[in-house]
């Protein structure tokens, strides 16, 4: 009754709802509370063949041999990942191969926002585009769905949009209620108005010189690697034979009898880490390969013309203290015109994109000149107090955008992230462009246009509400129970439930005993990060098959901190070693492949490259005489370098104990000729890298300052006796 009273008094536009008189809040909870039951209701009548196991991947590659399938997906990313989990769960016999790890690509590389895309609507509104218009419509309805499917890898995420001028507050403000008018009743919260005092205690850092006053709106916030792995598990769970690092070589075909025309009917696939090639045979194969997605369809046919324009979007980390705990930023209007997201995620801060056109790759690399555009960009929005430096740049990377486009045109930035599918003259169904937020949605429409192509016994589509890995027994309040049932530290236990959700029990059961009184159990990988030695266990069955897979998509230490994750790898290796079998030659070859990765996809070496640079050291006589001093204090013997050898010996005449292998961890950041041994001339570019910026958190440095003024403090020690002697 009360919800017919509230009908009464609400204007529908569209499919969303504005209510005038009783209350909003109320529509909402009642609405959800009805989709919880439908989901309920639709998830008690599917089958998970899987629910209590996943098969190994080796049990995944025998069923892709000895299986005819419906459906074949090529490409492991969120669009491939969301087509398997549509197609298994119409009843359909799937399979997926993807030829590097699930989400190795664009799908982990990304802003980590669920949005409907606010910028896109301003483009709708002002050019009339009702095509642009439904995309957000689409996206926003799309957005809800996945906060409600995956809880415990995303959360609403309230982002400030500053104003520098007045005339600006109403034209934004107007724009942001578009976006929560268009989101009808699947807004996440209303947004809002700040003045100036208000903005600057919520959001400190920014700069306060003419800024009038900021709006507030929510978006959605998620781990997309995981949120990718949650799709592909969910999958795999409901019966779809999925496999990673398994690439097509070619695609099979055979003659129509009714048309005389070549038909696809699978693709002859090879496992990348053994070498094996075997056929996998399906009445429907689906492109779903990303950038990739102009190859397949080559290898399809020749003469296809291209019709993705790849984009390059280069995203930074920086320490948390840049940002607040819980509020992000927009800055709408950029130098050159492109917009910045400045986000809180992971206890750091993400700061990008780019967007510029680049060839595809598998290996894509940040540029310097795209993270000193970003740094840039980010200077201009927070106070002249807060030094904002090229050494705080933790890591970074580029992520390339699959854009649906006319080939002939020059400008991705104006380019919509529409999507298109399309049919083939053999019969293979491509899924191109759209973005993150929309992948259900796409899977969707290209599982629709596949049954009807190839007229595949499938039934309706179930994905709208149905929960991924790890939403089932997620609660915001699991990290207490797992906190006392276990023993883990409070910050790991958190980590825990927000990455695995109700499978963070399982983890918790393979952590092993710390031998302290505090934590139990779950010893970490590197001391200021939550993740700890058994998720790599977990992530083998996860499917994990390299070091690299752990550190960038099981945990995601390669994207927050490079450093950090490069003291990871031995013991990460070690693991999986024990675990998977390998020899010496196995784990030295995994060990430089990820220090590869870190160096060249994840900005270790441009990180690295700040000690390098053949720029003149900016430091005056008196700092060099002060540094040449500190340094002669470890080089007691004056012979130009100092070792760990000389290191070990200052500090233990200060009582300052560090472990061998972290001294020469610390040494090696420093050591640009990799000779073993820090020379005057390297510790002096050290310095003078510190006083510009472009390094920061030197252990080494702070280590030797902190040394020094120790030794300082202590003074020459008298040979004479105490009381004068005799």
């Amino acid at each position: 009754m009360a919800f017919r009273k509230a009908l009464k008094r609400t204007a529908i536009i569209g499919s969303g709802a504005v209510v005038t008189g009783f209350g909003l809040s109320q529509l909402i909870e009642y609405r959800k509370k009805q989709v919880r039951l439908t989901h309920v209701a639709a998830e008690a009548q599917l089958k998970a063949p899987f629910a209590d196991g996943l098969p190994s991947r080796q049990g995944q590659l025998t069923r892709l041999r000895n299986t005819e399938f419906d459906v074949l997906v090529v490409g492991g990313g969120a669009t491939g990942a969301g087509c398997a989990l549509d197609a298994a769960t119409r009843n359909l016999k799937t399979a997926l191969v993807e030829r590097n790890d699930f989400s190795s690509g664009t799908s982990s590389r990304s802003t980590k926002l669920i949005h409907g895309g606010v910028r896109y609507l301003q483009k709708a509104i002002m050019k009339l585009d009702y095509e642009q218009y439904m995309m957000v419509k689409e996206a926003l309805h799309e957005r809800a769905n996945l906060l409600e499917i995956a809880p415990h890898l995303s959360a609403p995420l309230p982002i400030m949009l500053p104003v520098y001028k007045w005339w600006q507050l109403p034209y934004y403000w107007a724009g942001i209620k578009m976006y929560d008018l268009v989101a009808g009743i699947q807004c996440l919260k209303s947004s809002y108005m700040l003045s100036k005092t208000k903005a600057l205690e919520l959001f400190p850092m920014l700069k306060k010189d003419k800024l009038v006053g900021a709006i507030v709106y929510y978006d959605g916030q998620h781990n997309d690697a995981r949120m990718n792995l949650a799709i592909a598990l969910t999958a795999a769970r409901y019966g779809a034979a999925m496999a990673n690092y398994t690439e097509v070589v070619h695609l099979l075909k055979k003659k129509d009898p009714q048309t005389g025309s070549d038909k696809v009917y699978g693709a002859r696939c090879r496992d990348v880490l053994t070498g094996e090639e075997f056929d996998v045979k399906a009445k429907c194969v689906i492109n779903a390969t990303g950038p990739f997605t102009d190859s397949l369809r080559k290898m399809d046919d020749q003469e296809s013309p291209n019709i993705c324009q790849p984009s390059a979007g280069v995203h930074i980390v920086i320490p948390g203290y840049y940002s607040p705990d819980n509020m992000g930023l927009l800055d709408p209007a950029t130098s050159d015109g492109r917009v910045i997201f400045f986000l809180p995620w992971e206890k750091m801060t993400i700061a990008g994109t780019t967007d510029t056109p680049t060839d595809v790759t598998a290996h894509p690399i940040p540029g310097e000149n795209d993270i000193n555009f970003i740094l840039n960009e980010v200077r201009n929005y927070l106070s002249p107090d807060v030094e904002v430096r090229r050494g705080d740049v933790l890591a970074a990377w580029s992520g390339i955008r699959p854009l649906v486009t006319d080939p002939n045109s020059k400008d991705t930035q104006s380019i919509c992230r529409n999507h298109i599918v399309s049919l083939s003259s053999s019969g293979m169904v491509t899924i191109a462009g759209g973005k993150w937020t929309t992948y259900r949605s796409m899977a969707e429409e290209t599982l629709d246009a596949a049954i009807k192509a190839h007229t595949l016994p499938a039934e309706t589509c179930k994905t709208v509400g149905l929960r991924l890995e790890g939403a089932n027994g997620w609660t915001p309040t699991l990290y207490i129970r797992l906190v006392q049932d276990y023993g883990l530290e409070q910050e790991v236990a958190q980590h825990l439930a927000s990455t695995y959700g109700g499978k963070a029990y399982d983890v918790a059961k393979m952590a092993l005993v710390t031998g302290q009184r505090w934590p139990i159990v779950g010893k970490r990988l590197v001391s200021e990060f939550p993740y700890i030695e058994a998720e790599v266990l977990y992530a083998i069955r996860e499917y994990a098959c390299t070091a690299i897979d752990v550190i960038a998509r099981r945990t995601r230490l390669g994207f927050l901190n490079v450093q950090a994750a490069d003291e990871a790898l031995p013991r990460i290796v070690q693991i999986m070693a024990k675990e998977l079998g390998w020899g010496q030659e196995r784990k030295t070859a995994e060990l430089e492949a990820a220090k590869k990765f870190l160096y060249h996809e994840m900005g270790y070496r441009s990180r690295s490259e700040q000690l390098t640079k053949t720029s003149e050291m900016n430091l005056d006589n008196q700092e060099v005489a002060r540094y040449k001093k500190r340094f002669h204090k470890f080089d007691k013997e004056s012979k130009g370098f100092i070792t760990t050898v000389d290191v070990q010996q200052v500090l233990d005449s200060i009582n300052v104990h560090i472990d061998e292998n972290a001294l020469h961890d610390i040494l090696n950041e420093v050591d640009v000729n990799k000779n073993g041994q820090i020379e005057i001339g390297e510790f002096l570019q050290l310095m003078s890298a510190v006083k510009k910026g472009q390094v920061s958190d030197s252990r080494l440095a702070i280590l030797m300052k902190s040394a020094e003024e120790t030794l300082d403090m202590r003074g020459p020690v008298t040979v004479d006796r105490s009381g004068g002697g005799v």
